[in-house]
């Protein structure tokens, strides 16, 4: 695996200054910079908060995957600014030969590539796009023949809804610009996303929120998502029997309690409340004893199922969370599903 770190790596995060001056050249010319007062600061987790949403320290799930060679990792891309300042970073893993030009600058002829959005989890609040569960992530995706994204998104309590839709959103975006597109050997028209306990939900919601096409804008063509949280409003929760920790993230994630008067974010970041036929295919998983009451898996695909829209799904025993269920049988299910919706890769 061949590392490449265009703003210092992991250390770029650290250095704001330098960061900052070269994102603002990049932004600059890709077109995605929105207003914002200087200084740029990246999203910079503390060491507690950039740690995965699995909370046992057994080799579960996804870290039972090792990385083969011949895989490649940009670190610490600048795809947006915020008003406040915030620089939003990804990682991009991908095969040595994806994109217009190798490491050494030469010519890698190859066709375009789908590409997955990698979006972490962390109760909306803490996390980090490269901790050691989620970079395995990027690298299991880009091992199955896809450029992956991993994105870091602004987090509780900076931001609340729709801050962090808005930012993996733009991500979509960027990576749909032609000169990323291009730079990474991307199919713009096959982009999908992959998301594990609050970057499920946020999964979920790239795929419903808008309607038509899947090749444009920051719609994805398809959706897997282990364990997340996706009907958040006041009675969606009472039915499910949502424990009081549940309610107390969404809550802090919405800047309101679900069900108060008045707290219209509930409906509008529960992904059931934007489906229509044109959303793409689905897939969605979890335990079947976990912090996420089954009834939130079980009700949304009810729904996308009426809505017509197509949808695998999965139930697995036991109590693992996001992607701590992502062992080699989720990975073989999530990657079939992935290569049927979004198409041949390269091998």
């Amino acid at each position: 695996m061949t590392r490449t770190r265009p703003s210092g790596g992991r250390g770029g995060r650290t250095r704001p200054v330098l960061a900052a001056a070269a994102a603002l050249a990049a932004l600059a010319v890709t077109g995605v910079l929105s207003g914002f007062h200087l200084p740029l600061q990246p999203i910079e987790p503390d060491v507690t908060g950039a740690r995965s949403e699995i909370a046992s320290v057994e080799p579960i799930g996804i870290r039972t995957f090792e990385a083969p060679a011949g895989l490649v990792v940009d670190e610490d891309l600048p795809y947006g600014a915020r008003e406040d300042g915030t620089l939003l970073t990804l990682d991009v893993c991908r095969p040595a030969d994806a994109g217009s030009a190798t490491e050494d600058g030469s010519d890698a002829s190859t066709s375009m590539r789908p590409a997955v959005v990698s979006i972490h989890g962390g109760s909306w609040a803490r996390g980090d796009k490269a901790n050691a569960d989620w970079r395995s992530v990027c690298l299991w995706l880009a091992s199955e023949g896809f450029v992956a994204v991993s994105v870091n998104y602004r987090l509780v309590p900076d931001a609340v809804f729709p801050a962090q839709l808005d930012d993996v959103a733009l991500a979509v975006e960027w990576l749909r610009d032609p000169a990323q597109a291009e730079r990474f050997g991307i199919d713009p028209g096959r982009i999908g996303a992959f998301g594990g306990s609050a970057g499920g939900s946020l999964a979920a919601l790239l795929g419903t929120r808008g309607d038509g096409a899947l090749d444009s804008g920051s719609r994805v063509a398809a959706v897997a998502e282990l364990s997340g949280p996706v009907a958040l409003t006041g009675v969606a929760l009472d039915a499910d029997g949502a424990s009081p920790w549940l309610r107390s993230i969404v809550t802090d994630y919405l800047g309101c309690e679900p069900g108060a008067a008045g707290c219209e974010a509930a409906a509008e970041a529960s992904a059931a409340t934007h489906l229509d036929p044109s959303d793409p295919p689905m897939f969605v998983a979890q335990s079947d004893a976990e912090v996420i009451p089954l009834g939130q898996q079980t009700s949304f695909v009810a729904a996308l199922q009426a809505a017509g829209v197509p949808v695998e799904s999965l139930v697995v025993p036991g109590s693992a969370h996001s992607i701590g269920i992502l062992d080699a049988p989720m990975r073989a299910r999530v990657a079939a599903f992935l290569h049927a919706a979004l198409g041949p890769v390269v091998r």
